[in-house]
């Protein structure tokens, strides 16, 4: 891709911030030679680190914000105090048209609920949700929603559904993706009220996909369907579930192999295998969820990631942005609208 466009930073977010921003827009200027950055925060720190990195500094702008939002912030809070932070200035450059996109490293219930401010959602969307990459057993796979929903109604999880397929097809490039409701079985029977009125509801609607059906949580690593639809508690269990499952095997492996002077000659002789799978389970390589269903596209990395993850979180901003990402959903909604007329659903308060 050669579009041109201009991505917003929060500067000032995440664990190492300005430091791992600055180095991961450096990494992510040599994916995308054409982008231009908007980098908000505090310019005395800034500077200097782009004083280091000349051909970043090219295609940069430093505009100072005087606060940034604290990680434990709370989301109201943040929404009330943080006018002039370097995240809500990086959405506001959204919202006025100056940024195609924002990303952040930021405290996850602040951006969200200053990009909801500010952006608004999409017609025919009812609530936003957090979508993101998962590894499995066939490629990649999208699960949404991850935690900013804790409470759905069937109509919530249809339009995550929705989403989930039309960002399947955008960011991994597929032209039909599968669907699948997360539930405790995959008989139409199981689950609860509410996943069985979305499940019967996808059944009848003209999807950008292919409705798998219900599909259970060790479906997620075997790659079952392309898009896991789920509300935000259920989600964000199940996704930090497999962060410490990952977590708990690696500490498995390092152990065996330091266990006797056998397992460490083994470990060298299959060293190269081991460096394949670290590269092929690296959490920076899934960096960069996004907040589904808004005006405009914002992109969260890990508060705890380094450059090259933040580089990546980068790269998901810009893909979404320059293929009309926003646009797809619009045209789906309308689509579906024309097609035949949603329920009337409210989503209960989270």
């Amino acid at each position: 891709m050669s579009q041109r466009l201009t991505i917003a930073l929060d500067a000032m977010g995440g664990d190492k911030g300005p430091d791992m921003v600055i180095a991961g827009a450096d990494i992510a200027r040599e994916r995308h030679p054409q982008v231009h950055y908007l980098l908000f925060g505090d310019t005395a720190r800034i500077e200097p680190l782009l004083a280091q990195r000349p051909a970043l500094k090219a295609v940069a702008e430093v505009r100072h914000t005087p606060d940034a939002v604290a990680g434990d912030a709370k989301p109201s809070v943040a929404l009330r105090a943080g006018r002039q932070s370097s995240m809500r200035l990086a959405i506001d450059a959204v919202a006025g048209g100056q940024a195609a996109c924002v990303v952040s490293a930021g405290n996850t219930g602040a951006l969200m609920a200053m990009a909801k401010f500010v952006l608004k959602t999409i017609p025919g969307i009812d609530r936003p949700a957090i979508a993101s990459f998962f590894p499995t057993l066939r490629g990649e796979s999208v699960m949404l929603d991850l935690g900013a929903n804790t409470e759905c109604q069937p109509e919530n999880l249809v339009q995550f559904a929705v989403m989930g397929a039309v960002f399947a097809r955008t960011a991994l490039n597929l032209s039909e993706p599968t669907i699948g409701v997360l539930n405790i079985g995959s008989e139409e029977v199981k689950g609860n009220e509410v996943v069985r009125a979305a499940a019967g509801r996808l059944r009848e609607m003209p999807l950008p996909g292919r409705f798998h059906g219900f599909v259970e949580g060790n479906d997620i690593a075997t790659g079952t369907v392309d898009v896991i639809v789920t509300d935000g508690f259920t989600g964000n269990v199940a996704l930090k579930t497999a962060e410490g499952t990952a977590k708990l095997f690696t500490e498995f492996l390092r152990r065996t192999f330091q266990s006797s002077w056998t397992a460490r000659l083994g470990y060298l002789l299959a060293r190269g295998a081991f460096k394949r799978l670290k590269q092929r389970t690296d959490p920076r390589r899934y960096n960069g969820a996004m907040f589904l269903g808004l005006r405009g596209v914002c992109v969260k990395s890990h508060g705890g990631t380094d450059a090259i993850g933040f580089a990546n979180a980068i790269g998901v901003a810009y893909n979404l942005a320059a293929n009309g990402f926003n646009d797809r959903i619009k045209e789906e909604m309308q689509r579906l609208g024309d097609a035949k007329p949603l329920p009337d659903t409210k989503a209960a308060a989270v």
